[in-house]
C-alpha cells in the first residue's frame, strides 16, 4: 500500500536529524536522488554532455535541493543555469553550483518574460522555487516567470518536492502552476501529489529516500497497489454457489434512464457478483434482461441479497419509493449499500460507515448543502473540485457513511477520516454511464466481500484497519478496478475514446489478471 503524508509530518520527521547536525546530510541524499531522475530523463532523449538545464531556485532548503543537484548536473557535462528568484538563496548550494561552472541569472520585477524565452527551451527545468513549508502561492516576478513558462510550454519540467504553490497538505493549488512532468520527492510522498487538483500538475511521482522513512506514522491518505489488489479481491472456493458468491439487490434506472439499469446490472455480473436481482419498471426491465439474461427481475420483495445499489438513473416517485424501501430494509439488517445519483436525495439522517455514497463533484455540493450543520457556506461544485480532500472528508464526517468522491481522482472518505486516493483511470473514462459502471463493480464487491470486511483475521483486517475503516478499502478497490478496466479499454482503441459498456467488458479481465495464481507449472 503507498502511504501518503503531509509536509508537517515530513518535517517533524526530519526535525531530529536537523536537531543532531545532519541537515546536510539530508539535503544531498535529496540533490542526488533528483539530480538521477534528471539525468535518466535526459538520457532517454540525447547525450548528456552540452544538455541544457535550468534551475529555478528559490530561498530556503528548497532552492538549496535544486542549486546541489545541478551542481551535480555540471560536473556531468551539463550546461546549467540557476534562475535566483530570491536574494535570500542557501548559500553552501549556490556555492557549490559556481565551482561546478554554472551560469546565474538574477530574477527582477522587469525580466521574467525575458528569461521564460531564455529557458524555455532548454532540455529540462527544474522547478524548486517553493517547498513543503510555503504558504500560498508565488508571487510578484516569480509569479509572472512561471506564467509565462506555462504559456510556453517546456519541453520538460521536474518538480523540486512538489510543484511550487501547490499545497502539500491538500493538493489545492494556489496559480499560477508549473505543471511538472516529474515531481522527484523526498522522505515520503506528499498527500498534495496524491489528490486533485495537485495530482494533475505533478505528472510521475518520484520518491527518493532519504533516511526518515522509519519516523513517519499515520498516513494522510493511502493508495491500493497491485499487490493489495490481489489480497482483497474476492476469489471463489471450488465449492461456491451463486449464493455463496454474494447475492446484490439493484434498484436503478427507469423508462427515461433505462440505460443506467442496463448499465449498473451488466457491470455487477461482469464484477462477479453470483446473481444480481433487479428492481425497478417493466420498460426498464426489459432491457436489462436482454443485456443481462442472468439478472433476475424482481416484482416486490426481493429475497435475501447481501447488499444493494440504490440510484443509478432513478427517476419518478414510484422508482424513489423503491429505492426508499430497499433502503428501509438495508438498515434495519444492518446490509451494505451503495447510494448513487437520485438515491442520494433519500438518505436517513445519520447513515452507517458500511453506507458507500458515490456522488460527484456537483452531487457533492448539492449533498452538504443539504446537510445541517456543515459549517460550509454556499458551497459549489468548483469548491468541491479545487478542494476535494477536505469536502470528501467533510461529507463523510457529518452524513456517518463512507464516501466515495468520483473524478480523475478518486477519493474515498471513511467518517473516520481515513482516505484512500485512487488514479488508474484516463480521461477518456469522463463519458456517460461510467459512474453506473462503477457502481455496478462496488456493488458487487460488496455482495461479495461482506463476511471477509467483517472478519477481524481477514485481509482487510490485516492492513490494520478498524472495523468502520474497511468499506473504504473496498470502495477504493472498485475505483482501481475501474480505472484499470477504463485504461485497458482504451488502450483497444490505441488510447482513444471509450464507452461505458467497453469499460465494463474489460473488468472480468482486469479482475482475472489481479487475481490470478503464479502457477510455475503453467506453460
Amino acid at each position: 500500500m503507498i502511504s501518503a503524508f503531509t509536509g508537517q509530518q515530513i518535517r517533524d520527521a526530519e526535525q531530529p536529524l536537523l536537531d543532531s547536525g545532519e541537515g546536510a546530510v539530508l539535503m544531498q541524499r535529496a540533490a542526488y536522488g533528483l539530480a538521477q531522475e534528471v539525468v535518466r530523463l535526459v538520457k532517454a532523449k540525447r547525450k548528456l554532455r552540452g544538455a541544457c538545464i535550468t534551475v529555478l531556485a528559490g530561498k530556503g532548503n528548497n532552492g538549496g535541493d535544486g542549486l546541489f543537484a545541478a551542481s551535480i548536473l555540471a560536473r556531468r557535462g551539463m550546461r546549467t543555469t540557476a534562475v535566483l528568484a530570491s536574494a535570500e538563496v542557501h548559500t553552501e548550494a549556490l556555492g557549490a553550483f559556481l565551482a561546478a561552472g554554472g551560469r546565474v541569472l538574477r530574477l527582477d520585477p522587469g525580466n521574467a518574460e525575458e528569461l521564460a524565452v531564455l529557458c524555455a527551451g532548454d532540455d529540462v527545468i527544474i522547478d524548486a522555487l517553493l517547498g513543503t513549508g510555503a504558504r500560498g502561492g508565488l508571487r510578484e516576478a516569480s509569479a509572472e516567470l512561471v506564467a509565462s513558462l506555462q504559456e510556453l510550454k517546456p519541453r520538460c519540467v521536474v518538480a523540486c518536492d512538489l510543484p511550487s504553490g501547490l499545497d502539500a497538505a491538500t493538493g489545492e493549488v494556489h496559480w499560477p502552476v508549473l505543471e511538472a512532468d516529474v515531481t522527484v520527492t523526498f522522505g515520503g510522498i506528499k498527500a498534495g501529489l496524491m489528490t486533485d487538483p495537485g495530482e494533475g500538475c505533478a505528472g510521475h511521482v518520484v520518491l527518493v529516500q532519504i533516511g526518515i522513512e522509519d519516523s513517519l506514522d499515520t498516513p494522510e491518505l493511502h493508495r491500493l497497489d497491485a499487490t493489495d489488489l490481489h489480497a482483497l479481491l474476492p476469489k471463489p472456493g471450488r465449492r461456491s454457489h451463486k449464493y455463496s458468491r454474494g447475492v446484490l439487490g439493484v434498484v436503478a434506472g427507469s423508462a427515461r434512464f433505462a440505460g443506467a439499469a442496463v448499465l449498473s446490472v451488466h457491470a455487477a455480473a461482469m464484477a462477479g457478483a453470483g446473481m444480481v436481482r433487479y428492481v425497478g419498471p417493466e420498460s426498464a426491465a426489459r432491457h436489462v434482461l436482454s443485456r443481462t439474461p442472468e439478472a433476475l427481475w424482481e416484482t416486490d420483495d426481493p429475497g435475501r441479497v447481501q447488499a444493494w445499489l440504490l440510484g443509478p438513473g432513478v427517476d419518478g416517485e414510484d422508482q424513489l419509493g423503491r429505492a426508499g424501501d430497499a433502503a428501509q430494509s438495508a438498515l434495519a439488517a444492518e446490509l451494505p449499500v451503495v447510494v448513487d445519483a437520485g438515491a442520494l436525495s433519500i438518505l436517513p439522517e445519520r447513515c452507517p460507515a458500511h453506507w458507500i455514497l458515490t456522488p460527484h463533484a456537483g452531487e457533492l455540493a448539492t449533498l452538504l448543502a443539504a446537510l445541517p450543520s456543515t459549517g460550509e457556506v454556499a458551497v459549489t461544485r468548483e469548491d468541491v473540485e479545487s478542494r476535494p480532500l477536505h469536502f470528501v472528508r467533510k461529507a463523510a464526517e457529518q452524513t456517518g457513511a463512507t464516501v466515495l468522491l468520483k473524478g480523475a481522482t478518486t477519493l474515498v472518505a471513511s467518517p473516520s477520516g481515513v482516505v484512500f486516493s485512487q488514479s488508474e483511470g484516463t480521461a477518456w473514462m469522463a463519458t456517460a454511464g461510467s459512474g453506473d459502471v462503477l457502481g455496478g463493480i462496488l456493488g458487487a464487491l460488496l455482495a461479495q466481500s461482506e463476511d471477509s470486511v467483517r472478519d477481524d483475521d481477514g485481509a482487510y483486517a490485516a492492513m490494520g484497519l478498524k472495523p468502520d475503516d474497511r468499506w473504504a478499502a473496498v470502495a477504493a478497490v472498485a475505483a482501481s478496478v475501474h480505472g484499470r478496466a477504463g485504461s485497458m479499454a482504451s488502450e483497444d482503441f490505441n488510447g482513444g475514446p471509450l464507452t461505458a459498456s467497453a469499460i465494463m467488458t474489460a473488468v472480468p479481465h482486469v479482475i482475472g489478471s489481479l487475481t490470478a495464481e503464479y502457477d510455475p507449472a503453467r506453460p
